[in-house]
């Protein structure tokens, strides 16, 4: 990797203001191969670098996976309640170019996001060409008729409002009023609305999967640091 400006760099991951760096040298919290550097404006190895003791982390781009809990919302706004970035660390947001979820979540759907700050990788994982697969599990409000995956697996099925038909999709019945839905689409609240336009409300949502990706060993409100997919 490239030497770089101290301060260029540190401000690029979110760790501090380029005006900000000084006083972090002086204050000891920053390290180059174990030793304080000299200036902020010092090229360093992005490796050699710790703060407060850890390695810089995501030298060539983040990318996690965010276990988001029911009650928060995917945005940045102020005047929505708690968003997921009020979980996740103040340097992601900070970093440039910022860090954001691949696509969203509602306010009352639990699950997996992915946060990444690669462009390229939003849309890897939102084109639909790529066909990504994503799990939910539902609940709904009365019991499912077994003829329903047919229906949602047919291609056919019409949203309100929508001109094209949802791609088909693989709904297993796994209770009487539970389910594993599992779509290639990201259409808005794409699956309450699929449940709803056969007459069925989803009283919990929780998406399981994205792709390759699940939650495994994360609590609710808890993230994991990924390694970038080899052709990223």
């Amino acid at each position: 990797m490239k030497p770089r400006r101290l301060d260029q760099l540190l401000s690029s991951l979110g760790y501090a203001s380029r005006r900000e760096v000084p006083q972090f040298i002086d204050d000891g919290f920053i390290l180059v191969n174990g030793e304080p550097p000299v200036r902020p404006d010092d090229r360093v190895d992005p490796a050699s670098v710790t703060v407060e003791g850890d390695p810089l982390e995501a030298l060539d781009g983040l990318l996690a996976i965010f276990h988001k809990p029911v009650g928060c919302v995917c945005s940045h706004a102020t005047n929505e309640g708690q968003t997921i970035y009020d979980l996740l660390p103040d340097r992601w947001s900070r970093r440039n170019p910022p860090v954001t979820s691949v696509g969203r979540l509602d306010r009352d759907t639990s699950g997996i996001l992915l946060m990444t700050d690669q462009g390229s990788l939003v849309q890897r994982f939102t084109s639909p060409k790529r066909s990504v697969e994503k799990v939910y599990r539902a609940t709904v409000d009365s019991d499912l008729d077994p003829e329903l995956p047919d229906i949602f697996a047919s291609g056919t099925l019409m949203l309100r409002s929508e001109t094209t038909p949802c791609l088909p999709a693989k709904l297993e019945i796994v209770g009487p009023r539970e389910g594993l839905l599992t779509i290639t689409e990201g259409r808005y609240h794409q699956v309450r609305r699929m449940f709803a336009s056969q007459g069925w409300d989803v009283l919990t949502l929780h998406r399981e999967r994205f792709g390759p990706y699940d939650l495994a060993g994360l609590e609710p409100g808890q993230w994991r640091l990924l390694d970038l997919p080899e052709d990223a």
